[in-house]
């Protein structure tokens, strides 16, 4: 049997039977076949790392630091016919077709957290409107997503803070961010790398599931530029919460790609300044009554493991 067969019954049964890979560890641990940590991966699936043909282009890579902004695209229509990766704006689709939001996201893979567990920092920023993959009645307010080392953390802000969502939460003791290489992880997709007139590499997870589709994808452009040469990020495209937040696609575009040191002040320091010494666990996927739609999240039933 080979390793893209075994990674793909891998994700089935984690869909099914996510409680197979319990564990003793507390906290939750979400299978992102390789990109965020080892779980569900091992030497029989080839370690969750995408085979690739003779005729695939080489894999492109994050620079140790840098800095972007994006463009995130809630997609609600007209995405069956039109897949990501989008161009800026989505030129297959109509503005009725998506809502439009800002962030910024940061990297440093240089960065040691100050318990020593584990190495690389990253911040994604979303302002006014966060990541809509979570079963949340209102994705109206502004959130981080903070990985220092292994553990990830989520923050809000006092001007737009939800109902009985605490300023800081843990959203997972191993979660740390993609390593440089992270795309070895992900399959190589000739049919996405086709949108953006053959502009891109599309590399993507594109699963159907008993709970809908699930896709994780990112595309970077094919042409290298800066010095050293690399492959601009283009876009992180992935499915989000199909009920109430009506997010069947989200892409989100990159733009003024920069190579640069994120400043501390701005970004891991936040944690400390926000967190308590033991931040309680997020409830994103399992929110309380105030706050959930009354579904389950697609993610949550492909990635999450409880112990």
């Amino acid at each position: 049997m080979n390793t893209s067969l075994l990674s793909r019954l891998l994700l089935l049964i984690l869909l099914l039977s996510p409680g197979a890979f319990a564990a003793d560890d507390s906290g939750a641990v979400y299978f992102t076949n390789g990109v965020h940590n080892s779980e569900g991966c091992n030497q029989q699936n080839g370690n969750c790392i995408a085979e690739r043909a003779p005729g695939d282009p080489s894999d492109p890579f994050f620079p140790a630091q840098w800095i972007s902004d994006w463009t995130m695209y809630r997609v609600m229509n007209n995405y069956e016919k039109n897949p990501p990766p989008y161009s800026n704006p989505p030129s297959t689709l109509t503005p009725a077709d998506y809502t439009v939001s800002k962030g910024t996201s940061y990297y440093d893979t240089a960065y040691i957290p100050a318990d020593g567990d584990g190495f690389g920092a990253m911040m994604e920023h979303y302002e006014k409107y966060c990541l809509p993959i979570f079963p949340i009645k209102n994705n109206n307010y502004t959130c981080s997503f903070v990985s220092l080392g292994n553990k990830a953390y989520f923050l809000t802000y006092p001007q737009d803070r939800p109902k009985d969502m605490p300023a800081c939460c843990m959203f997972s003791p191993m979660n740390h961010p993609p390593r440089q290489s992270f795309i070895e992880h992900l399959p190589y997709s000739a049919a996405r790398s086709k949108n953006l007139n053959g502009s891109v590499q599309a590399y993507a997870l594109d699963l159907q599931s008993p709970a809908g589709p699930i896709l994780f994808g990112y595309a970077f452009n094919k042409q290298q530029s800066g010095s050293p040469p690399y492959r601009l990020p283009q876009s992180f495209f992935f499915s989000g919460d199909a009920s109430v937040a009506n997010a069947p696609i989200v892409s989100q575009n990159y733009t003024n790609f920069r190579i640069a040191r994120p400043d501390p002040k701005q970004t891991w320091d936040q944690v400390a300044a926000m967190c308590p010494s033991n931040p309680p666990p997020c409830q994103l996927f399992e929110p309380p009554a105030s706050q959930s739609n009354g579904h389950k999240a697609q993610w949550n039933q492909l990635m999450q493991r409880k112990p």
